[in-house]
């Protein structure tokens, strides 16, 4: 059992929360048990998955997507003042990781997601340094690739390119990461992989001839907290589970 002062700071260094500008608090969101001794894991802190923990006897629930975001109203009035009271109600606590997750070298989403599609990474990019870019062991034609991101996430992705071009270069980034979309472009990749997609992305996958896979935000996110969990069910011998509510998004 671990204290949850212990857990949050030990969260907070081992992924260098302090260093990124960030849409939301990183770190211990709602207060619940002193000690924890069994965590639950999740892409986002809906209703469903509060549920889900509490049946689990989860003492925290871990997840990438929490609360307090830039920009919304700060009321605690209905779905956030149902789902903060049932948090409250159970003593559970909530601990977010957004881009801090994102971009850790070993347990974030990025590395996760090229450990999981057989990308070789060899540098990153982007604001923050959050997504990354490397290789494919082997080259391969652009529909085997993209065949790959459907199996391996368990989604059809939408894919924009010659079924046929070859694939050597590769830059990823997930969740809503098509912004990264221009600086993979100027790297040279032949493609880029992300979470997310607008009208606008099109018509740069076209006209650059630059590959584009929009494999699903909750898709691509769901390996970082998976690793996180995992890892600190190994070092404190804290019971994890990991659950995973679909999103089609």
């Amino acid at each position: 059992m671990l204290s949850l002062l212990e857990l949050d700071n030990y969260i907070g260094q081992l992924l260098e929360t302090v260093r990124f500008r960030d849409y939301c608090p990183n770190g211990l969101q709602v207060e619940g048990c002193a000690r924890v001794a069994r965590v639950v894991t999740g892409v986002t802190a809906s209703m469903d998955l509060l549920r889900c923990a509490i049946d689990a006897g989860a003492d925290a629930v871990l997840v990438h997507h929490g609360y307090f975001w830039k920009g919304e109203a700060p009321q605690v009035t209905g779905i956030k003042r149902k789902r903060l009271g049932l948090l409250l109600e159970r003593d559970v606590s909530l601990l977010a990781y957004h881009l801090p997750l994102d971009a850790h070298r070993e347990l974030g989403n990025n590395a996760r997601l090229a450990a999981r599609l057989g990308f070789a990474v060899e540098g990153w990019f982007g604001d923050q340094e959050i997504a990354a870019h490397g290789h494919l062991a082997e080259p391969l034609p652009l529909a085997t690739l993209s065949g790959r991101v459907a199996s391996v996430l368990d989604r059809e992705p939408l894919v924009v390119g010659d079924p046929a071009k070859e694939v050597r270069r590769i830059a990823w980034c997930s969740g809503a990461a098509q912004d990264f979309f221009g600086d993979a472009i100027a790297l040279g990749a032949d493609a880029f992989v992300t979470g997310e997609v607008s009208e606008r992305t099109i018509h740069l996958a076209r006209e650059s001839g630059v590959a584009f896979i929009g494999a699903g935000h909750h898709a691509t996110e769901r390996y970082g907290i998976q690793a996180l969990g995992e890892h600190l069910a190994a070092r404190f011998g804290l019971e994890h589970r990991f659950i995973d509510i679909p999103n089609p998004v």
